[in-house]
């Protein structure tokens, strides 16, 4: 009998779901409160699209949290403890194109989402903007005391003060994967953990970095799609019948009135100088500044096109949180060799923190609260 590989401990994470919830008060918006929100949304990206922009240098710019004084960042994140020496990467702030981004208010996002429960799901990109999330929290209110750890795929953070809860759940798929005889199997049209995203207010998904992987990164055996189960398919097809799974689940147990829904988007590697014309480095490393403009040289994110069409035909409300454009800029931003791997390790997947996530929940602030 197959057995869940990486919910195979899907009780355990229930328990730990209900002893949290037996601390924390969950309390949904109502359902006014929530088409208002809804329509301010839509008004917003049609007056000013805050996903269209240029990284502008500001000396008066600071990182809202210093990473020395957040407890929560991890090793991987943490450039400057890793010997990262220069800091001009902390002080660009994203300009949209036409419209200024509230600046990340952090008490005022305590008191709006007093009681609630927010839940990231996805994979270390969905950690990285987690660990960022809260590490601005934490700064707007460093006094508040404090729950943070994980047990099993959960990680949480809660704030007993404003009763709020941020958690991740890693799952990188979104889709089952499972252990069968043949090995290990990625079902790509069946999701039989989703009770475990249900009862959150706010729920931000990310998926698409692991389906990229092959070789000896690839973490899957074979893909199986209804009756058929195939040792290797074009992994960006694979990658669609997925997030359309994802969608199709979306549209048919989420509640618009209790739950808002976010996808993160599709944030961007930069492991080729080439697409960026720089004929001196190999990749992210010695990057200590932002591409110019508004415009990327190198070749689309496959992924970003897919996630837009699956996005576009569904019929419960998804907020994409559209990052691609503000990650290509960024090849300076990411950990590089100072991810604590040793010098041969280079990481140009993942983003330093402070950094290029603190922008994701900002923009994420905006669509919360606007």
């Amino acid at each position: 009998m197959a057995a869940l590989l990486c919910f195979s401990c899907c009780h355990c994470l229930a328990a730990v779901f209900l002893s949290i919830s037996s601390v924390i008060a969950l309390v949904h918006g109502d359902v006014h409160s929530f088409n208002i929100g809804h329509e301010m949304e839509r008004k917003q990206v049609g007056s000013c699209d805050f996903f269209q922009g240029s990284w502008v240098f500001d000396d008066s710019f600071e990182p809202l949290y210093d990473s020395s004084s957040c407890p929560f960042i991890g090793g991987g994140f943490d450039c400057q403890k890793n010997g990262r020496l220069d800091r001009s990467y902390l002080q660009y702030r994203w300009q949209p194109a036409g419209c200024e981004l509230p600046r990340f208010n952090g008490i005022d996002f305590l008191e709006k989402y007093r009681d609630k429960k927010i839940l990231f799901v996805g994979d270390s990109l969905s950690n990285n903007m987690w660990r960022s999330l809260i590490c601005m929290l934490h700064s707007a209110v460093p006094k508040s005391s404090y729950q943070f750890g994980s047990k099993g795929q959960l990680s949480f953070f809660s704030l007993q003060d404003y009763g709020i809860s941020v958690n991740w759940l890693k799952n990188g798929f979104l889709v089952d994967m499972a252990y069968e005889q043949i090995g290990k199997v990625l079902k790509l049209d069946s999701i039989s953990t989703g009770n475990l995203w249900l009862g959150a207010d706010v729920l931000i998904f990310n998926s698409y970095h692991w389906w990229t992987h092959s070789g000896h990164l690839q973490s899957w055996d074979y893909f199986q799609y209804g009756t058929n189960t195939v040792k290797e398919m074009d992994h960006m097809e694979a990658y669609k019948i997925a997030m359309t799974t994802w969608a199709n689940w979306v549209d048919n147990n989420i509640d618009p009135s209790k739950t808002r829904v976010f996808f993160q988007g599709v944030a961007a590697v930069h492991i080729n100088a080439k697409e960026w014309g720089d004929p001196i480095h190999k990749d992210c490393s010695k990057q200590t500044e932002p591409l110019k403009g508004s415009t990327y040289p190198g070749p689309p994110v496959p992924g970003e096109a897919i996630l837009k069409t699956v996005l576009s035909k569904m019929a419960k409300p998804v907020y994409l949180l559209d990052i691609t454009l503000l990650t290509q800029l960024r090849k300076d931003g990411h950990p590089s060799v100072y991810a604590g791997g040793g010098p041969k390790f280079v990481d140009c997947s993942h983003w330093c923190l402070a950094g290029v996530p603190d922008t994701w929940n900002q923009l994420l602030y905006a669509a919360l609260v606007q």
